[in-house]
């Protein structure tokens, strides 16, 4: 069994950043949950995974490979969209076909667009002292899920 270890960093402010560690045969709903108490939100939000090419371009989501939750599939169904993700309960993290270095993007909530830059660091061996998935490292506070924007100037 391996184990990767990702960092995975807010993309506006890429100060902020964890390093998670997750099983190969565990699944990108999986990976979502620590990540979201990695980054101490607390109020659930769809979200999806998506194997950019690592450009910056506006359109690079368009036609990548994207894995999302699955109240997410069912919305996409229900309005008639053509392409259907793939189910992120259903994808382990060894399906991505990962190498180290490889990037991916996170993004949570829909509406504030909390996007995530993801980079494979290390694929290591289980330390059965580990639960997995852990947050392994922090770096940076976490900002709100909600600022309060009535407190700044405009």
């Amino acid at each position: 069994m391996k184990v990767y270890l990702f960092k995975v960093k807010l993309y506006h402010n890429k100060r902020i950043w964890r390093t998670i560690a997750i099983k190969e045969n565990q699944t990108l709903a999986d990976f979502h949950d620590v990540i979201f108490e990695a980054f101490d939100r607390y109020d659930a939000h769809l979200y999806s995974f998506y194997l950019t090419d690592g450009s910056k371009r506006r359109d690079r989501f368009r036609n990548c490979p994207e894995f999302t939750d699955p109240i997410n599939i069912q919305e996409k169904r229900k309005m008639g969209f053509g392409r259907i993700p793939e189910n992120a309960e259903k994808t382990a993290v060894r399906d991505l076909n990962l190498s180290i270095k490889d990037k991916f993007e996170y993004l949570f909530d829909f509406g504030d667009n909390w996007l995530h830059e993801i980079v494979l660091e290390k694929i290591e061996g289980v330390n059965p002292k580990t639960t997995y998935p852990s947050i392994i490292k922090k770096n940076g506070d976490s900002p709100d899920q909600y600022p309060d924007y009535d407190d700044e100037e405009f």
